[in-house]
């Protein structure tokens, strides 16, 4: 391979670095040809790309990129190396996973993973990654822990409005009286006797 050639590939890796967030680095040595492109059309239908490059130019990607960022991956590039990228964190373990239980194989083996600037090291972490919260699964779960507390407030104001609502209506149900009734209570008032107006004798002129 040119210098060209090699810095070529590191440009393509940087791209792929600066383009994905996720990225498996896994061991697929001693796959078969035929394997390696099962692994390949299980990747390609899962939206999950594959490159396969010389340790020495993937570190050199990395470094060029952000050498501290990236610090916790350095020790896994060894052997042969196939990187994975996905927008979704957990795809490439799931795939992993799904393979070697079809292939009857413990390859391809799980050196390194960075997720989200969080970096899980070792073929132990592959469990972990396959149960990782998408971004979209922890956006659901807050929201719906945001709802709860809503969902309750409502309730209990429908609920307070019903009853009021219930006791009104008995309210305005209740008997009332006719206006008939209402006159045949009233005792009857009588007429208060009138004085007669006595008007003074005049004197009798002598």
């Amino acid at each position: 391979m040119t210098k060209q050639e090699k810095n070529d590939v590191i440009v393509l890796l940087k791209e792929k670095f600066n383009q994905y967030s996720n990225f498996y680095v896994t061991d697929t040595e001693s796959l078969t040809v035929a394997q390696i492109g099962k692994l390949r059309n299980a990747c390609f239908t899962k939206q999950v790309e594959v490159k396969v490059a010389k340790n020495t130019l993937i570190r050199k990607a990395l470094e060029g990129l952000d050498a501290e960022k990236y610090a916790g991956i350095y020790d896994s590039l060894h052997k042969v190396t196939a990187l994975m990228f996905s927008e979704n964190p957990k795809e490439p373990a799931l795939i992993i996973s799904s393979f070697r239980k079809a292939s009857k194989t413990d390859k391809p083996v799980l050196k390194a993973a960075f997720i989200n600037g969080d970096v899980y090291v070792g073929d132990n972490q592959l469990v972990a990654l396959t149960n990782i919260k998408t971004k979209n699964e922890l956006i659901g779960e807050v929201l719906g822990l945001l709802q709860s507390p809503a969902k309750r407030v409502l309730a209990a104001l429908l609920h307070h409005h019903e009853s009021k609502a219930e006791a009104t209506t008995t309210e305005v149900t209740a008997p009332v009286e006719t206006a008939e009734e209402v006159v045949a209570e009233v005792a009857p008032v009588e007429a208060a006797p009138v004085a007669e107006a006595v008007a003074p004798e005049a004197p009798v002129a002598e």
